[in-house]
């Protein structure tokens, strides 16, 4: 199956094989429809994934595939890096990295580089099924810009990288989640496609290897320290997937 998605306001090309639609995607999205029914109010599903795995994509697959999909309730993907902090903050702040201070615009991307108390009380709201905004990230402005999203819905699917961390102040995430699920890879496998998107959007090799390294360090940290999951998806080397029991 090819769909033309949107992810993070761009027209994305996906390929997606027949078989993951019909044997994960549709049936995860009726089990979604049937615990928001079950429940009687707003359902909350995180979706976590290393950087490179696709979670953003297949986020905005199962959106597209709920609104086309009879019995099977709209879903809203929204994205977690609406939530990064202010380009100006990241230069204007430190952190640490292999003992050395580093500005935090070096590392964004990682988990200090997120707003996590407005996260957590976003989450709660949508959780507590109020309409309310969220933001969205511009990868053009590289900054989030508020209240570009609307959650109004009774299915939200939230991704991002560190939503199943299990670490102070992020673990807490997960009692607003009705459901989870994880995609894990092999790292090479991550690297791989790290390094293909970078250079895809026209960066010098030196630039983008040393991206793919900032990645790499998210990602082994995503593998390494995540919750384990209601569902896990492994991102197999063709680029379909399999569940893992």
């Amino acid at each position: 199956m090819r769909r033309v998605l949107e992810n993070s306001g761009q027209a994305v090309q996906a390929e997606f094989s027949d078989g993951n639609v019909n044997d994960i995607f549709l049936p995860l999205l009726r089990r979604l429809t049937a615990l928001r029914r079950e429940k009687g109010r707003r359902a909350v599903a995180l979706l976590a994934a290393p950087p490179g795995a696709g979670k953003s994509t297949l986020a905005a697959l199962l959106q597209a595939l709920s609104r086309e999909t009879p019995g099977v309730e709209p879903l809203a993907a929204l994205g977690m890096d609406g939530f990064h902090r202010r380009q100006a903050y990241l230069v204007s702040h430190t952190t640490l990295r292999g003992g050395e201070t580093v500005p935090m615009s070096r590392v964004k991307g990682a988990p200090e580089t997120f707003d996590l108390d407005k996260l957590r009380e976003a989450l709660r709201r949508v959780a507590a099924g109020e309409d309310c905004p969220w933001p969205a990230y511009d990868r053009t402005l590289h900054d989030p810009v508020e209240g570009a999203l609307r959650v109004t819905g009774e299915i939200a699917l939230i991704e991002g990288n560190y939503l199943l961390l299990d670490a102070p102040g992020w673990r807490e995430l997960r009692k607003y989640a009705d459901f989870t699920l994880f995609i894990t890879a092999d790292p090479e496998r991550l690297r791989g496609r790290l390094t293909a998107r970078h250079l895809s959007t026209g960066k010098r090799p030196e630039i983008a290897a040393a991206m793919v390294e900032s990645d790499m360090e998210n990602a082994r940290l995503c593998l390494e320290k995540s919750a384990p999951a209601n569902v896990t998806l492994r991102l197999m080397d063709d680029d379909t997937f399999i569940l893992e029991e």
